[in-house]
């Protein structure tokens, strides 16, 4: 059995909503102590004492999107976010427990161009994030950002190939892939059970 979480929204407290979200993973651990629990974390406006709060929770995978490429962050996401701090947050979920797997999405079609992707993967792999999605961006809204191209099957599967040759412990790339895709749930639960086993040995 798997758990996707994530936060709706927390700036109305102190911590952005870290403490609630921990106190639900514990919660559901304790009931059911084999569910694999993934939360999609929002970035705590760089808070992170709130990122480690999360990430000892008990969780299984830590997700945070970094969304698009660097260049791209002031166009795409809010501003109170940005490239550095996102990556700040996965790294700092990675050091804050063992076996905690780290994931993150990134939306093609925004005009970003192929070195720029590859530059993010180099980063994601250099601060230890073991899954990485790739997905077409659509525009939601008249009010968003236009999309600049589709991005065909066979650019996603060469991402795919590409994320697989740099180590990235698994890789979901395709024009429907979300954030939480479970194309590789399987595959992540393996990984967890490994990484248990390796630790009891």
């Amino acid at each position: 059995k798997q758990w996707y979480q994530r936060r709706v929204r927390g700036d109305d407290v102190a911590d952005g909503g870290a403490r609630h979200l921990a106190d639900c993973v514990t919660a559901l651990k304790e009931e059911c102590p084999s569910l694999l629990i993934e939360v999609l974390s929002p970035d705590f406006r760089g808070d992170l004492a709130a990122v480690e709060t999360l990430a000892t929770s008990g969780l299984n995978v830590f997700a945070h999107n970094v969304e698009t490429v660097n260049r791209l962050q002031r166009f795409v996401r809010d501003p109170r976010a940005n490239y550095i701090q996102s990556m700040s947050v996965l790294v700092r979920a990675k050091e804050a427990t063992d076996g905690v797997l780290t994931k993150t999405s990134l939306m093609l079609g925004l005009g970003e161009t192929d070195d720029e992707i590859l530059e993010t993967l180099h980063d994601l792999r250099a601060n230890g994030v073991d899954v990485v999605t790739f997905g077409q961006y659509m525009q939601p809204t008249v009010r968003h950002l236009k999309v600049k191209e589709y991005v065909t099957p066979e650019k996603f599967a060469e991402w795919q190939r590409i994320g697989d040759e740099m180590g990235f412990a698994y890789v979901a790339s395709g024009p429907l892939v979300r954030s939480s895709y479970k194309a590789g749930e399987l595959y992540i639960k393996n990984i967890l059970k490994k990484r248990s086993a390796r630790n009891e040995a």
